[in-house]
């Protein structure tokens, strides 16, 4: 790569997140459409796929919970449902896009914790073996049952933002999307990007500095979001079939080819709780891992 292309640095927000960018290109012109080709990109995924939009297709869905009438759906939505079908199905129920209902009642700002009476009548609508779906349309049989794609969209959407940029030219540069990164390809030097992972109850401090070439790195923790209620924290994920959040892990962060594979891989060893970090052996998986009492593991 030559050396007239220049650094492009892009901050922005979507997915309800603070987002940036960074890549090559090798002029402004070319800076400039890949900045508007981003937004272009991601803007169609915020209006199917956010529930904060009253008007987007998975508000849509969850409205028509239990009415008796499928909502028609594209061949992109039709792959989600599929890929959320291997996470359930790899995470023996943990990872269930149909969980979200629990947010009801574990709202970030509760100062106590959820009764039994409370946690009781929202269990009988999660599962996601009970969504009734094919390649053309999507439903909710019961009343009250919703869908959140939020932990697979955002990642998905770090890898479309980068096949976007590469079928442009750009082939150096990092996308980050609320904290998830996918890496287009080394710097023009040949260098990787540079990437730290954080301490899960330290964020100021850096436990690891990587250089990433390509791939993508994501991570997922109790340290973002959670409550501290009578001087306990709890995580803000949660196990789909007791209602209550996780335990076992601080934090976990995992490199794959694809950010949509490596977050929900984070996200399935944070919900097998004391489970997770054999898991994570068993699979192979690259990653960097701090235990409930802050140790330490990885395999990178």
């Amino acid at each position: 790569m030559k050396n007239k292309w220049q650094l492009v640095n892009f901050s922005f927000h979507a997915m309800g997140s603070p987002c940036h960018a960074q890549f090559y290109a090798p002029n402004k012109k070319i800076a400039q459409r890949a900045k508007n080709e981003i937004r272009r990109c991601l803007e169609p995924l915020e209006q199917r796929y956010s529930r904060y939009r009253d008007n987007s297709l998975i508000s849509q869905v969850n409205r028509s919970a239990g009415k008796g009438k499928a909502t028609d759906i594209d061949a992109e939505t039709a792959a989600l449902l599929a890929y959320a079908q291997q996470c359930y199905e790899g995470s023996d129920g943990l990872f269930d896009v149909t969980s979200g209902i629990l947010r009801r009642i574990w709202s970030l700002d509760k100062t106590t914790l959820p009764t039994e009476v409370e946690i009781a009548p929202l269990l009988p609508l999660i599962g996601w073996d009970k969504v009734e779906w094919s390649e053309k349309s999507l439903y909710l049989p019961l009343a009250g049952m919703q869908l959140d794609f939020g932990g697979i969209v955002k990642e998905y959407a770090a890898d479309s933002v980068s096949q976007l940029l590469q079928q442009m030219g750009i082939t150096s540069g990092l996308i980050e999307l609320g904290g998830d990164i996918k890496v287009i390809g080394p710097q023009p030097n040949g260098e990787g990007w540079p990437v730290a992972i954080r301490d899960p109850r330290a964020p100021d401090k850096l436990i690891v500095q990587l250089y990433l070439k390509s791939g993508a790195l994501t991570s997922s923790g109790d340290y973002e979001r959670f409550q501290l209620i009578d001087g306990v924290r709890y995580s803000h994920l949660l196990n789909p079939k007791t209602g209550m959040p996780v335990s076992g892990l601080q934090g976990v962060s995992v490199i794959s080819e694809h950010c949509v594979i490596a977050g929900s891989v984070a996200t399935i060893a944070m919900l097998k709780a004391e489970q997770g970090l054999g898991w994570l052996k068993e699979n192979e998986v690259t990653f960097f891992c701090c235990t409930s009492d802050g140790k330490i593991e990885k395999n990178m």
